[in-house]
């Protein structure tokens, strides 16, 4: 057991002002295995306060400043790595095949961010006019339990970069995340209140956050439900926001396209992260003249993957995060059966191989059509749909018949006709033959899946303003 009772404001570690003591689970076994004491409103005002105390120097200081301070935070997460790395396994239930991924992903955004900013302009000329893209001011961030240390160290990372103070309540439910980024964020030695953690629920310090009048800017990242209850609370203040949120990502596998080959890495982009993915290709399209063979395909591909022990290097699919996540997961697995979906793998329960835990079989539907719950809702867990498509056209109708738009998956043994696709299908983000990121290219999404852009340069001006200066 271990316990997490402080948070960090104005340059220090804290106790909360709030009392509530909240349970840590190791989802791999569904046993309580520590307690953080959770901050409240008054803690998120006194972080706002210090942001805002801090704004006005830090946003005056240099880009060569600002760089500098970036590779210090890089440096510094980077040397906690295999802390990260542990606390995502025991906290998170992430398998060490994808965590180590995801750790080095924490100080990378650093890195990133320094890139950007030693090339960016922060000034341009428009007609008579002098543009100066100035930083918003205070920042509230809220991030999610699925990698929480690379969501914490990317939103700073941007702020920082623009000249902005932040304020960044990280879930209650990585609480051991948290504490080691935070420990390796002080270590850089950041002026006091340029950034501020303070872990609590979303409806006390989330709300107190975005509902502030000294708070600037918003950046969400989590379910379109609370990204709609944000954008009202920001609205009164006409707040900036980004806002990314959920998916329900189509891969397209068009009919050229060797199955064999496409069909695994299909399930590989439905599983991700053990299904917890905003961007899990959840929806497969596939043509109907090649229905039953890419169905025993599939069926032979998902009885390969090993789930289980999110320590073991074989393991691709660990845990959901809590009892509630595994709960959810196993009512849209009931709800396929029942509006007439086929199994074609996995189903309800826990995997033969396991006893304990919050485990999910690897499930695959197939005669999925794409009005049913399981292709309209994000489940978050490794829950795939197979869908049938007569041509490319119809491919591409149901591929953007969606209320989301975050990022889609295209697989063609013609890479001109994938990327004719692509340019039709409605997401922030579509990927070509591969799962592979771009740490430099905007992410984000269209329709409800999200507002604005992170990332690279777009990411960066995200926490900037423009000025015109006019002169005579």
């Amino acid at each position: 057991m271990y316990a997490i009772n402080q948070i960090y404001i104005d340059g220090a570690f804290v106790t909360p002002h709030g009392q509530e003591l909240y349970d840590l689970h190791n989802p791999a076994t569904g046993e309580v295995n520590g307690q953080v004491r959770l901050a409240d409103a008054e803690d998120a005002r006194r972080a706002v306060a210090a942001a805002k105390r801090a704004f006005p120097a830090f946003s005056r200081t240099s880009k060569a400043e600002r760089v500098a301070l970036l590779r210090r935070l890089h440096d510094a997460v980077k040397a906690r790595e295999n802390d990260i790395l542990e606390a995502l396994v025991e906290e998170y239930g992430a398998p060490v095949s994808r965590a180590a991924w995801m750790a080095g992903h924490a100080s990378s955004v650093l890195a990133d961010a320094a890139d950007v900013l030693e090339h960016y302009a922060f000034e341009q000329q428009a007609g008579r006019a002098l543009v100066r893209m100035e930083p918003l001011g205070v920042a509230g961030m809220i991030t999610p339990w699925n990698n929480d240390a690379g969501f914490i160290c990317g939103k700073l990372a941007a702020a920082i970069a623009a000249g902005c103070t932040a304020v960044i309540k990280p879930s209650e439910m990585s609480a051991r995340q948290t504490q080691v980024v935070t420990e390796a964020l002080h270590e850089a030695g950041l002026p006091p209140g340029v950034f501020n953690i303070v872990t609590g629920r979303g409806e006390v310090v989330g709300e107190a956050i975005t509902t502030h009048p000294d708070v600037a800017k918003v950046s969400f990242t989590g379910s379109t439900a609370v990204g709609r209850a944000i954008l009202r609370n920001a609205s009164e203040t006409f707040k900036r926001v980004t806002l990314e949120l959920g998916g329900k990502s189509p891969v397209v596998i068009l009919d050229d396209a060797n199955l064999r080959e496409a069909i695994p890495m299909a399930l590989q982009a439905a599983y991700m992260n053990s299904g917890q993915a905003c961007i899990a290709g959840t929806r497969i399209l596939i043509p109907a003249s090649r229905k039953a063979e890419a169905e025993a395909i599939a069926r032979d591909a998902a009885a390969q993957i090993k789930v289980g022990d999110p320590r073991d290097t074989e393991t691709a699919v660990g845990p959901m995060v809590s009892a509630k996540q595994w709960e959810r997961v196993q009512h849209y697995i009931r709800i396929g059966q029942e509006e007439g979906a086929r199994l074609l793998a996995g189903g309800e329960g826990l995997p033969g191989s396991v006893q304990r835990g919050w485990f999910v079989r690897p499930t695959v539907f197939t005669d999925v059509r794409n009005d049913m719950t399981i292709a309209r809702e994000e489940i978050f867990g490794p829950v795939a749909s197979l869908i049938t498509y007569d041509d490319e056209a119809d491919a591409i109708a149901i591929a953007n018949d969606t209320p989301y738009g975050l990022q889609a998956y295209v697989m063609s043994a013609d890479v001109p006709r994938a990327e004719r696709v692509a340019s039709q299908i409605t997401a922030g983000r579509v990927l070509i033959n591969t799962l592979s990121h771009e740490p430099k290219a905007p992410f984000g999404g269209f329709k409800q899946s999200g507002i604005g852009r992170e990332n690279g340069r777009f990411g960066l001006e995200a926490f900037l303003e423009p000025k015109s200066i006019l002169m005579p």
